[in-house]
């Protein structure tokens, strides 16, 4: 081994060489309903430090918090277009996970990603698609396209919830008329703003509680995550993901560290922890999505890595994940979800 080489591995070791306990504390801001409480209890007892959890409904809602300065919040959870956001306002800290003990394990695909190429800033958490679910027990027809949200049979009407998400939705509008993610072009916007204003009638609610909404038989159909989807279906067989045939969209939940977290070196080791494939797959086990970690499936029963919400159906859509849209576009998306909500 060369002198340079010993003294990067030494310089490694030394960087990462923990106490058995670590002692202290670790503030964590989670989307809600997605941290498994196995996850939290391991992670509090293998390094005696003591975690906190808070949690929220939107990529928008931590955004704002963060960017209003003094969160408390050492770790958050934002999904891909709001880490690149995220990094190019300073307000994480790179940490490199690609370089921890764990890094190893993220799975290849996951690695030169456009929201953190090379891995300096973010974990992966959890990854998956937006579509919809349908209760097949009471409709019997085709749900693989997203006419079903915009333009639904009459006995879906009324019968739908949709996320209170200005992205989700209005993305999934755009893949509808067939216009581009994100365009500036108005006569594309005013085509997606009479197809969002034409099928709203037909919609009971806005909401991220979806999978409430659907098994207590509020509605028939949400707009969904996979996961969600999932566990939606272990309470009711008959609940089916859709592949809508005009495309879907892809996401990634990132662990970022927020920028002068006052516990780093607590956060940096949460960010190693996750990567471990047995704790990626106690991630999977709660909040029924995969994860991005090689090695993970083997915890988790056979069942779950091949349910069609996990393994899409051959043919298929290929999830498009979606960088962040121009300001001007956001502007126009804002107006248009405004006037949607009121």
């Amino acid at each position: 081994m060369s002198g340079k080489l010993m003294a990067a591995v030494s310089a490694a070791v030394l960087l990462w060489a923990v106490p058995a306990l670590a002692d202290g504390e670790l503030h964590i801001y989670n989307w809600g309903d997605y941290t498994n409480p196995k996850l939290i209890d391991k992670f509090q007892k293998q390094y005696n430090i003591k975690v906190t959890l808070d949690d929220y409904d939107s990529n928008e809602t931590m955004l704002s918090k963060v960017r209003a300065g003094n969160s408390g919040y050492d770790i958050v959870v934002p999904s891909d277009y709001t880490v690149k956001i995220m990094v190019e306002e300073g307000l994480l800290e790179k940490t490199e996970p690609n370089a921890m003990p764990n890094g190893k394990n993220i799975d290849p695909r996951f690695v030169d990603v456009y929201w953190d190429k090379g891995r300096h800033y973010t974990a992966p958490w959890q990854f998956g698609t937006t579509a919809f679910s349908v209760n097949t027990d009471k409709f019997k027809g085709d749900i693989n396209s997203y006419a079903i949200l915009f333009n639904p049979p009459d006995e879906l009407k009324g019968q739908i919830n949709v996320l209170d998400d200005v992205n989700s939705v209005l993305h999934a509008a755009e893949r509808y008329a067939g216009v581009p993610r994100c365009g500036a072009d108005k006569a594309n916007l005013k085509k997606v703003n009479d197809i969002l204003m034409a099928a709203k009638p037909s919609w009971k609610t806005f909401s991220y509680d979806t999978i409430t909404k659907i098994t207590s038989g509020d509605v028939i159909v949400s707009e969904q995550w996979n996961g969600a989807s999932y566990r939606s279906r272990q309470k009711i067989p008959a609940i089916k993901y859709a592949y809508p045939k005009e495309g879907i969209e892809g996401w990634m939940d990132n662990v970022a560290v927020l920028k002068g977290a006052k516990n780093l070196d607590n956060a940096k080791l949460f960010q190693d922890f996750v990567m471990a494939p047995e704790n990626a797959a106690l991630i999977s086990e709660f909040a029924g999505y995969d994860n991005g970690i090689a090695g993970s499936h083997k915890f988790l029963p056979e069942e779950f890595a091949n349910s069609p919400e996990i393994s899409p159906p051959a043919g298929s859509p290929t999830p498009e994940f979606v960088p962040p849209c121009p300001p001007d576009v956001v502007e126009i998306y804002n107006k248009i979800w405004t006037n949607l909500r009121k």
